[in-house]
């Protein structure tokens, strides 16, 4: 499932886009954001076929190995560890998994030099050559070796970047949390699941959707009053020269402050603070904490930031 996390960056990305146009609708710039999630849970289920063909490509080697005029005693009696991995073949049999792939049209047939390329550098590694002399076999060890590939190998596999990048621009900034999807989606199966297991939606639940639609709505509708409050704590900085993208993301912050009261306000202020770190200039998290912060102070004396909810009712 998508993270509240990536859902806020894609309302900030189209947000900016819109903004940036004068001829974009409000109902276009929606489906667009939707759009763009619906490309992160593409890239879900393409990057986990990844796996599944890099292990096809590794088989292929196998059998041309055997096939050899004159086959070393390795050729004829190969360590094929990797390439029947349990957790890949469970994934690889996925009924899921193969309807979405299908109806998506997603393959990698058309990178054949990306899957080769990832594969010696799965073979290269000292991850690699530890699972493969290991004498012990088993689910556990499966699971870890392919869930270390992802985690230290692919996220850090930098022509796979540039591969996405050139096929789809909503994919630039999407794996590191596609990663995570994938690793979570590993945790959750077991030695004995079948092919009918489900894998992870892409919405937690229809909570995630309203908190989409609503964020964007606000934010687009109520621009001009998030900004010109915004105005009023900004001393001695001409409001014109303040990063666009920074008045951006403080409009996504006031908009989730003052909109969703199921929501603590120390989580809004900390994920538009990570997420100026990333996508803003390099002091911008800093600025953007202290103005937020008076923010903050202001919108509750004036009773526009009220939470409620367990645990919520009367927070600092």
């Amino acid at each position: 499932m998508v993270s509240r996390r990536l859902l806020r960056i894609k309302i900030l990305q189209i947000c900016y886009a819109y903004f940036k146009s004068d001829t974009q609708s409000i109902n276009q710039s929606e489906k667009e954001l939707f759009f763009s999630i619906q490309k992160t849970y593409d890239l879900y289920h393409y990057l986990i076929l990844l796996m599944i063909d890099t292990a096809r490509y590794a088989d292929s080697r196998i059998d041309l190995a055997s096939q050899k005029r004159m086959p070393t005693k390795e050729d004829l009696n190969p360590n094929r560890k990797f390439v029947e991995n349990k957790l890949l073949q469970q994934f690889d049999n996925n009924l899921a998994l193969k309807k979405y792939l299908a109806n998506q049209k997603l393959s990698w047939v058309n990178y054949p030099e990306l899957i080769k390329g990832l594969y010696l550098e799965i073979r290269n590694s000292e991850l690699y050559a530890a699972y493969m002399s290991s004498t012990t076999s088993s689910y556990t060890e499966d699971k870890k070796f392919i869930s270390d590939v992802y985690s230290q190998i692919i996220i850090n596999f930098e022509p796979l970047y540039q591969n996405l990048e050139e096929q789809s621009i909503y994919w630039n900034d999407d794996v590191d949390f596609v990663i995570n999807m994938i690793l979570k989606s590993f945790r959750s199966f077991k030695a004995n699941s079948d092919e009918e297991v489900e894998l992870m939606p892409l919405f937690k639940n229809d909570e995630d959707i309203d908190f989409t639609k609503r964020l964007f709505r606000k934010v687009v509708l109520n621009y001009k009053d998030y900004e010109s409050l915004i105005s009023g704590f900004i001393q001695n900085w001409d409001v014109e020269r303040i990063a666009f993208l920074d008045n951006v993301i403080m409009c996504l912050a006031i908009a989730e402050l003052t909109e969703f009261s199921d929501i603590p306000t120390k989580v809004s202020l900390d994920e538009y603070i990570e997420i100026a770190k990333f996508y803003s200039t390099q002091k911008s998290n800093i600025f953007i904490n202290g103005i937020l912060d008076k923010i903050v102070d202001h919108l509750k004396k004036e009773g526009k930031i009220a939470k409620t909810g367990r645990g919520l009712i009367g927070e600092m």
